[in-house]
């Protein structure tokens, strides 16, 4: 007996088979399911056998479709699991099993919407908040810029360039204001190095103990509202460590609609590890600032990912993960996994910040650097912050976690505080990709999709940041 679905589909598969004609290895049923499922061979197969009578089947399948919120091989796998528990119910007994232990049970909740979203948030507010934002890039930050490096290496370093080098402009590319030594190195180790580090620890502890599916799990209904299924937090938590790194994960999705859609969203409003760290530092002081900007860079993260998925066109996503045990993480595993992406930061990213130094160093040499500054100023002055501003956006022309940086040091010297600085940290996070995500996204997406992405963020995030710096002044909001 053959398995029924309900009436509308049932009437769909009804009309197809009357109007398949053709001669085929399968059954006429068999054929108007594919159909119905959107199965590219059978569709080139029966469109060469039914000739004209192909476009009314495409309408009864599209006009079919429309009828569910759902893909139609969703609702069919959904009613087919449903027989064979029946079946299986009705034919087969079990003896009584083991009792369902404490980790089983912890899975269940972790998936759960009502529990597992305040777990996830209590891991955000003690993994990230605390650890990275408080402890990596409060207490670790203060002690290696302020102690090590503004204390000791960088003044000793200063003395012994210029006692060496008797050219100021050579003096000036190695400890100036832009040298590789007293900038490049100094963000890189003393700023960034301390909130990537932390966080990598507390991503490796999240990734060993088999977290990361659960989360997966609970964010799917969600994530397919902006065209993604929770296969996407994969990339999307690799994006809060890097997002580079996570541009290049997303090969791991199945359609191109999605590799497109989660490219913008890293681009977008996922901030990278040391991007985080430094906001998260920089906003602590204040919990309405940070509720401010996590409320907006999530609301833009939501609003674009649905417009994009009305937007471009694909297939929809579909969602089959395996949901491995949970278990206590290894700590060889995650030191491990520390020490190899700590390796891969030096490697990769810190000859950026090298390069970055010896750009603005020819920059500032030949005015080019001046220019470009001149010219972003009345940009940052438009959303309400002070023309320093500038600077840390040029930085994060180079990488975005240079950028931060360079928000640190205008929070830390006093420039930029309050609503401007709510307002800074918004836009930088919103900020276009860096040079590295850029390269990256040229490679996996091609030069017409990463150059409209970029063209796209660069309005887009001054806009947010020019809305966002008018309504808090129009409703008062002292920070």
């Amino acid at each position: 007996m053959a398995l029924k679905y309900d009436d509308f589909i049932e009437s769909a598969l009804a009309s197809i088979e009357a109007l398949l004609g053709g001669d085929y290895r399968l059954s006429k049923r068999a054929i108007a399911l594919c159909l119905l499922q959107e199965d590219p061979d059978l569709e080139r197969q029966v469109k060469e056998q039914e000739g004209p009578s192909y476009s009314s089947i495409q309408n009864i399948v599209a006009q079919t479709r429309a009828g569910y919120s759902q893909p139609l091989y969703q609702i069919i796998a959904q009613r087919r699991q449903q027989e064979v528990r029946r079946i299986v119910t009705l034919a087969a007994t079990s003896a009584a099993g083991p009792r369902e232990g404490f980790a089983e049970r912890l899975s269940r909740v972790m998936m759960n919407p009502i529990t597992g979203v305040p777990i996830l948030l209590l891991i955000l507010y003690f993994g990230l908040y605390q650890f990275v934002g408080v402890f990596g890039a409060g207490t670790v930050v203060d002690f290696i810029e302020g102690t090590l490096f503004g204390g000791w290496i960088n003044p000793w370093v200063t003395g012994l360039i210029s006692a060496v080098i008797p050219f100021e402009v050579i003096q000036d590319l190695f400890v100036g204001e832009y040298g590789i030594i007293t900038l490049g190195l100094t963000y890189a180790i003393a700023i960034v190095l301390p909130i990537v580090g932390t966080f990598f620890i507390i991503f490796a502890i999240i990734e060993d103990s088999g977290y990361l599916p659960r989360l997966a799990m609970l964010i799917d209904r969600l994530f397919k509202r902006i065209g993604l299924s929770g296969r996407a937090v994969i990339p999307m938590a690799l994006g809060f460590g890097c997002d580079t790194m996570a541009t290049i994960v997303t090969r791991t999705q199945e359609t191109r609609r999605e590799r497109v859609i989660t490219t913008l969203l890293l681009a977008l409003a996922i901030p990278c590890s040391a991007q985080l760290g430094v906001i998260l530092a920089i906003l602590s002081g204040t919990g309405q600032a940070l509720l401010i900007w996590g409320a907006v860079v999530g609301l833009v993260f939501l609003l674009v990912g649905y417009l994009a998925s009305k937007v471009i066109p694909g297939e929809r996503p579909s969602f089959y993960m395996e949901i491995p045990p949970l278990r206590l993480p290894k700590l060889s595993n995650v030191l491990t996994k520390t020490y190899s992406r700590m390796q891969w930061y030096f490697m990769e990213v810190l000859p950026f910040f090298i390069l970055a130094s010896v750009l603005l160093w020819v920059g500032d040499l030949t005015g080019l650097f001046d220019l470009i500054l001149r010219g972003l100023q009345p940009v940052v002055q438009s959303i309400g912050l002070p023309s320093e501003t500038a600077v840390a956006f040029l930085f994060g022309f180079f990488r975005r976690d240079f950028g931060a940086a360079g928000l640190y040091d205008l929070y830390s010297s006093g420039i930029l505080l309050g609503v401007p600085l709510v307002v800074a940290a918004v836009t930088l996070t919103l900020f276009i990709p860096c040079i590295a995500q850029f390269g990256v996204m040229l490679k996996e997406r091609g030069i017409k999709t990463a150059l409209a992405i970029a063209l796209f963020i660069f309005p887009f995030a001054f806009l947010v940041g020019f809305i966002l710096n008018r309504a808090l002044i129009s409703l008062g909001v002292s920070l």
